[in-house]
């Protein structure tokens, strides 16, 4: 994937769908979520118009919207896959939301952990009858005495979360950093603007006003992301079918991100591996309770995730599906009993997947295709949700949606940093489950191989890492 490097010219501003009138500023100041920076990188490819100046041509698809394509072919840019943005500072150290588990200042130390009870303890140790929901088994205590000013800097470096991961030694305070040190918010007042007629101080805008938070990075601080467009009809001379190197061109460009037309500077770069923090693949921490052995494993979301509501009925695909709550609870996690639904594939069996998708044919998915990953979810720490929504465009041709446009749907996402408990009965089954739930699968990490977001999983959300986990006072 490309590596971009965005440095505003100027404040950034980013809301959400929240009201903003008054002195209500509607959260305008906030790091922005994945979606934006995905959505400014799609503009950017559409203003470049690079079937235009070019003699090669884009591949075109139809749209589709609740399992319905529409007959024309006017999609673009189907194939744009990003994550992030991160903070990156002046030397070039990309920084990630802290875990939830680790709360502690200038220290990436685990200070939250499962309780249950003694290994000696009896064969369930659950807690039973408590107010904790379904399917969890352990409620999460913190180990250290209390204290007015918990919860420790927001973001950490990479190489602090590799420490926070293997659990050794803390490195130096300059890994971790608080929100005013990567940028400022600045507040202004507005004159609200009536939709009909594009002017102050009439129609709905009548004596109008609203306050805004900008967002200013201080100096040296850039937006981190990473980006891949790969069109299967677009062969550049030089770039071949990468779209994100035909678009800078190997120079800086410029791209609009955020509301009010805020202007970034793109710098483009390749390196041999992506800058995000790996996870465990093996050496998960074991433990033997009344003669059942168990391999601990921990996930913690680098970005946001998304797990809509299941109704129990039918799927796009004919196929029967049951409830599932979702919102906090992995739409892969079975909300009665925690257990994995997701399934490991072998590389047997992806290289025939490979095959029939090269000689144009489809292949069917069953229980003997891919093996289950015997693993459950006992215990989480989750955090309060993020707004995610937006506004669309005015679309004819999509029969999805209005001709007007209007406000996407409402969702409320799981923010980076929560952290999910499982126990595997095997290494083997534990190793299943990392490779499922590592970003960078079993690969070395030079692409992103797993998003585990139900949505918006091509904008970015959904990446995590593995660690391992103890119960408090078990001994490693």
């Amino acid at each position: 994937m490309n590596t971009l490097l965005l440095r505003p010219t100027d404040v950034l501003f980013f809301r959400d769908g929240r009201p903003m009138s008054g002195s209500l500023a509607g959260h305008t100041a906030a790091w922005p979520l994945p979606d934006v920076t995905n959505h400014a990188l799609h503009a950017a490819l559409h203003r470049a118009d690079l079937d235009q100046h070019t003699s090669e041509k884009l591949h075109h698809h139809r749209r589709r919207r609740s399992g319905q394509y529409s007959e024309a072919r006017d999609r673009k840019f189907g194939s744009l896959l990003t994550a992030g943005p991160f903070p990156v500072d002046a030397s070039g150290r990309w920084f990630f939301p802290r875990p939830k588990d680790a709360q502690i200042e200038c220290s990436a130390a685990v200070t939250l952990q499962p309780v249950g009870a003694p290994a000696t303890g009896a064969a369930s140790d659950a807690w039973h009858g408590s107010s904790l929901p379904s399917p969890l088994a352990y409620a999460v205590a913190n180990t250290r005495p209390p204290a007015k000013d918990a919860g420790g800097e927001p973001w950490i470096s990479a190489e602090a979360f590799a420490v926070y991961l293997q659990g050794k030694s803390s490195p130096s305070s300059s890994h971790f950093l608080r929100d005013e040190s990567i940028a400022d918010k600045e507040a202004n007042f507005g004159i609200a603007i009536d939709p009909d007629t594009q002017t102050a101080g009439q129609g709905t805008a009548a004596r109008q006003i609203y306050t805004a938070h900008y967002l200013r990075l201080r100096e040296g601080y850039r937006l981190g992301l990473l980006a891949k467009a790969e069109d299967k009809d677009f062969r550049h001379p030089q770039h071949g079918c990468d779209l994100v190197a035909a678009l800078l061109h190997g120079h800086p460009g410029q791209i609009v991100v955020g509301g009010q037309q805020r202007v970034c500077t793109a710098e483009l770069s390749r390196l041999p591996a992506l800058p995000l923090p790996r996870g465990l693949a093996g050496g998960f921490q074991q433990i033997t309770r009344a003669g059942v052995h168990s391999w601990l494993v921990k996930w913690v979301l680098l970005s946001p995730a998304i797990w809509p509501e299941i109704p129990a009925g039918t799927s796009k695909r004919g196929t029967a599906t049951r409830f599932h709550p979702g919102g906090w609870l992995p739409n892969w996690i079975c909300p009665q009993t925690g257990a994995v639904l997701l399934r490991a594939v072998d590389e047997a069996e992806r290289r025939r997947r490979r095959q029939l998708n090269a000689a144009g044919e489809g292949y069917q998915t069953d229980a003997g295709n891919a093996g289950e990953i015997p693993a459950r979810l006992v215990a989480a720490i989750v955090p309060k949700p993020l707004v995610v929504t937006g506004w669309a465009l005015p679309s004819p041709l999509d029969p999805g949606r209005t001709a007007g446009g209007g406000a996407k749907s409402t969702h409320l996402a799981v923010p980076a940093g929560a952290v999910y408990y499982f126990t595997a009965p095997s290494a083997e089954a534990a190793v299943k489950l990392a490779a499922a739930l590592n970003w960078h699968g079993s690969a070395h990490g030079v692409d992103i191989a797993n998003r585990r977001s139900t949505l918006l999983g091509e904008k970015g959300y959904g990446l995590g890492v593995c660690g391992t986990w103890q119960f408090i006072g078990d001994v490693a």
